[in-house]
């Protein structure tokens, strides 16, 4: 089983780079970064997880610089977001940004997306709450056009493109939905995915089998469907039942801390490693 880890870095937290140095050296499979473009201070919608927003929602680093940095000075690790608010951006500068970074790290990108929590983060992007999954389903059709072999136009019912030269290519195109278990997300994921991060990988043994039957029912190779835990805090025994279930990687979270708390917790985790590391 391959680990990757994931952390909200900040400007008070351990670099990229030296984050990323330390992961392939022990092993990790790859670096996963969330992202917030800002936290309004107008608190209307609730954290998600009970209680006061920790502080480092609303100081977390740009993913993709951060992982361009990260890309820069490692040659294996693999690197992802978990997750991109698609609904927040202009889908052909994202296909563009998608794009450079898997090319320049050779392939090692994973784009996990979704469609965020924070109604007034989102509303200052202009985003439609209500039709924010249909906003995400109609960009990633953009900017699969954009990324096609041939020059190929795209009408949506939210946004379009010509037919365009679009250069590079993403070398990969692994994509992961997160969100809860339910029919919607499982058919998006279906849809236009390769996989799920299921938030905190809790009740799989329920869930897997139902997106496994809508994945074949959409004629989907089921040896190709990835699920991939996401921000788990392991143990053995968590571990060994993903094992059973037939998954293949896990997120564990990371501390948003410095370098010393950072690297404590590299080393708790180390155990887990095993075989080396690799891309996501």
């Amino acid at each position: 089983m391959r680990i990757s880890v994931t952390i909200f870095l900040t400007d008070e937290t351990i670099t990229p780079t030296r984050l990323a140095r330390e992961l392939e050296a022990r092993g990790f499979a790859g670096l996963y970064l969330p992202e917030h473009t800002h936290i309004p201070v107008e608190r209307v919608t609730p954290y998600p997880a009970g209680g006061e927003l920790p502080r480092e929602y609303g100081r977390t680093l740009d993913p993709f610089v951060a992982l361009g940095q990260a890309a820069a000075v490692t040659e294996s690790l693999g690197l992802g977001t978990g997750i991109t608010l698609v609904a927040q951006h202009d889908p052909i500068d994202l296909a563009k940004q998608i794009a450079t970074l898997d090319h320049l790290s050779g392939g090692r990108f994973t784009l996990g997306l979704g469609f965020g929590w924070n109604v007034e983060e989102a509303d200052d992007h202009g985003v439609e709450w209500s039709t924010r999954r249909e906003l995400v389903r109609d960009r990633m059709a953009l900017m699969q056009a954009l990324w096609a072999d041939e020059p190929t136009a795209y009408e949506g019912r939210f946004g379009s493109v010509r037919a365009s030269h679009a250069f590079p290519k993403p070398v990969q195109r692994r994509t992961l939905v997160g969100g809860a278990a339910g029919p919607k997300l499982f058919s998006h994921i279906v849809e236009y995915a390769d996989g799920w991060l299921p938030i905190g990988g809790r009740g799989l043994s329920e869930s897997l089998p139902v997106l496994r039957a809508a994945w074949s029912d959409a004629g989907r190779d089921p040896n190709a469907l990835q699920v991939v835990p996401y921000a788990v805090f392991p143990n053995p025994g968590k571990l060994a039942h993903y094992a059973d279930l037939g998954i293949e990687e896990v997120v564990v979270q990371l501390p948003p801390a410095g370098e010393g708390e950072v690297l404590k917790a590299l080393d708790e985790y180390a155990r887990y490693v095993g075989g080396g590391g690799g891309r996501v």
